[in-house]
């Protein structure tokens, strides 16, 4: 393992010549680990941008994913190095997002069961969660490829400007707009509002959308989120689920 590129407390990265190495702490189960690997790898099997999976081994006593290193930069740090272009990345991001979402991977575990699990889960009191499960099941039911943590940071651009995506342990498949509110969310999440909203209006016109029906899953995605909210996320996203009160 030749260069640390990302760590915290329950996961690191490393570099390896063409490989990118994912080590997980021993806190990951093995079934969680081996999870997070067959929903990468049935991804693969569509004609999507993905790293390839080289390989499941268990590196100095922790399990690890061993993928293709994608040599390129994040659509994140791009907008950051040239914001004048903040427009033309949001573009690719979303048609990005719209092709995503266009295709169908049918063995992935299906988003709607796994919000209603999340939703029983989250810390909320119980006329909160039964209107929370009233809305999720009023919902129309859909088959759609659903990234689940689709930001700019899970997108690598290449020299050549070929997109890749990267990052596929929340896939499932399901609405298309409750992965949009996830997107929508993790903007805002990211203290970056503006951003979030110029993205929502953009995704709603080219898809014709109504940013309203995306809208009604922001407090569903949001209580999903609370089961494994990091450090100072809690409030906001109380916040957010409270919107389901007043409707």
């Amino acid at each position: 393992m030749t260069q640390e590129i990302f760590s915290r407390a329950d996961k690191k990265i490393y570099r390896d010549g063409d490989k990118l190495v994912k080590v997980f702490d021993a806190s990951y189960s093995k079934a969680d680990i081996l999870n997070e690997a067959l929903n990468h790898a049935r991804v693969e099997e569509t004609d999507l941008n993905v790293p390839k999976i080289k390989s499941i081994e268990v590196v100095k006593g922790k399990w690890a994913i061993i993928l293709d290193y994608i040599e390129g930069e994040t659509l994140e740090t791009l907008m950051q190095k040239h914001p004048e272009k903040e427009d033309e990345y949001l573009n690719m991001f979303v048609d990005l997002q719209r092709t995503v979402l266009s295709r169908k991977v049918p063995m992935l575990n299906k988003l709607k069961d796994k919000m209603q699990a999340k939703i029983s889960a989250a810390s909320l009191d119980a006329t909160t969660r039964y209107d929370l499960h009233t809305r999720l099941d009023s919902m129309p039911k859909h088959a759609h490829l659903c990234h689940g943590d689709f930001n700019p940071s899970n997108v690598i651009i290449t020299a050549d400007g070929t997109p890749f995506i990267i990052d596929w342990a929340h896939a499932t498949q399901g609405n298309s707009s409750a992965d949009v509110a996830r997107t929508y969310l993790l903007f805002y999440l990211a203290g970056k509002a503006e951003l979030g909203d110029k993205y929502l209006k953009l995704y709603c016109k080219k898809s014709d959308t109504a940013i309203q029906y995306v809208q009604r899953w922001v407090p569903i995605v949001a209580a999903s989120r609370l089961v494994k909210a990091k450090e100072g996320e809690e409030e906001f996203l109380r916040k957010w689920i409270d919107v389901v009160e007043y409707e």
